[in-house]
């Protein structure tokens, strides 16, 4: 009969190990298995059911802007491209949705905003540029804010008069230039 002694087993494997490894050599093992642990997800593996095919874009996705917004007058502040627009609409004052009226200057600079088209679902890029060089228009008066950012982000924040480098920094009015597919 074979007697087994697992405790003399257990001692000589671990004095073993302890005799053939460091506690720096512990430690950098260690060390390395915490630098790779977060590259496991990059392995290639099947993600078929990982995320939708599609992002949801349904009403709900939307803001509230977005849900309201129309596409067949742009004299309104709910036109699609005035999501973040503050200011007079230059299509009240005799200019275009991206034209400045006659005696006006386009700023050089503008704020930017991502709308919704609600013809297509897609989000587009929209620049609002200050025409400036007259009195106020005051007509068609907007102030949207939809995803509006602090202060401390100029180029997203429509509080600002945007008539750096032109004649004059008298504000006129706004016109949204569309850039873009977001």
């Amino acid at each position: 009969m074979i007697h087994f002694d697992a405790d003399s087993l257990g001692e000589k494997v671990l004095r073993r190990f302890a005799g053939g490894t460091s506690r720096r050599g512990i430690l950098a093992r260690l060390g390395t298995a915490l630098v790779a642990a977060p590259l496991f997800p990059v392995l290639p593996v099947s993600r078929a059911n990982a995320a939708p095919a599609k992002p949801d874009r349904g009403p709900e996705a939307k803001t509230t802007f977005a849900r309201g917004a129309q596409v067949t007058d742009n004299t309104k502040c709910d036109y699609w491209r005035y999501c973040a627009i503050d200011g007079a609409l230059c299509t009240c004052c005799g200019g275009g949705v991206h034209t400045c009226p006659a005696g006006a200057e386009p700023s050089p600079v503008s704020w930017v905003g991502t709308c919704v088209n609600p013809e297509d679902g897609k989000s587009y890029l929209i620049a609002y540029r200050d025409c400036c060089g007259k009195s106020y228009c005051n007509k068609c008066n907007c102030d949207n804010a939809d995803r509006e950012t602090q202060i401390y982000v100029p180029q997203l924040n429509n509080d600002i008069i945007w008539c750096f480098g032109t004649q004059s920094m008298e504000y006129h009015c706004s016109t949204a230039v569309l850039i873009g597919a977001a």
